[in-house]
């Protein structure tokens, strides 16, 4: 609740990003070319083709015989959680910009991980007071608007152990108050909504919706994020029919590619 709006830092190190965004690339999507390395980046090809050698060298990707790069030991993740991800963000992407386009604002697409919500794709808009892209980050997803939408389609029992007691034995205070959670759970399937004022990041505002295969079950949250200052609560129904067509629109096209 404490935690400021990020942004970049005062001095950033352009080769460190660009290393970090290709290793996330390459952890959430399963594998890239040194061509689609440098056009996610926006550098040159001999400049992606040098990242992909540190990172190979540190492990954290290795190279294919058909020269594709994929996430190394370090950061490998399992091959269905690879294809699950790569296919939501692929498909995810078109309807992330047209909300873009819609809203003017920055939109996103999120999973969830156990307690943890990571953010998988997102599209920034272009006003100069924005919330950045967030992706590849990762959050408790009890603080973030589409973490909130997954949990609530647990059930008592799945809940219980996604925030069984042992499993913060070492971190207490990061539990939250199960009690009050379930409620707040319970008004978000009425809403079939979420929305988070300032809970991950103070400043921030961000509205969501869930996405659902086709056995209705809620794969990833869709939402906006906004700062605080230009969110106007009137504008709120708009913004959420708006984030319901793009959700809608999405899982037809999942179901397609299925």
């Amino acid at each position: 609740m404490d935690k400021p709006l990020k942004t970049p830092p005062p001095y950033p190190i352009a080769s460190v990003d660009h290393a970090l965004r290709a290793a996330t690339i390459l952890q959430m999507e399963g594998g890239a070319t040194v061509s689609e390395i440098a056009e996610r980046l926006g550098v040159a090809r001999s400049t992606a083709h040098r990242l992909l050698a540190m990172l190979v060298y540190r492990d954290f990707a290795v190279q294919d015989e058909d020269r594709t790069y994929r996430a190394g030991p370090v950061l490998e993740l399992a091959a269905h959680s690879q294809s699950l991800v790569s296919r939501l963000r692929a498909a995810a992407l078109p309807h992330l910009r047209r909300v873009v386009d819609l809203l003017d604002e920055t939109a996103n697409l999120i999973v969830r991980t156990g307690d943890t919500a990571r953010f998988i794709a997102g599209v920034e808009c272009g006003q100069a007071l924005r919330v950045g892209s967030r992706e590849g980050m990762v959050f408790p997803a009890h603080r973030t608007t589409a973490g909130l939408l997954l949990l609530a389609d647990l059930t008592d029992e799945e809940l219980d152990e996604v925030y069984a007691e042992e499993r913060y034995r070492e971190r207490p205070a990061e539990r939250p108050d199960l009690g009050r959670l379930r409620e707040e759970l319970r008004r978000l399937r009425r809403n079939g909504f979420a929305v988070n004022q300032e809970r991950s990041e103070r400043g921030l505002v961000a509205v969501g919706v869930p996405v659902r295969d086709r056995d209705g079950t809620a794969l990833a949250g869709l939402s906006v994020s906004l700062p605080g200052v230009r969110y106007d609560p009137h504008r709120l129904r708009p913004l959420v029919a708006t984030l319901d067509a793009a959700a809608r629109a999405l899982e037809r096209d999942l179901a397609t590619r299925d």
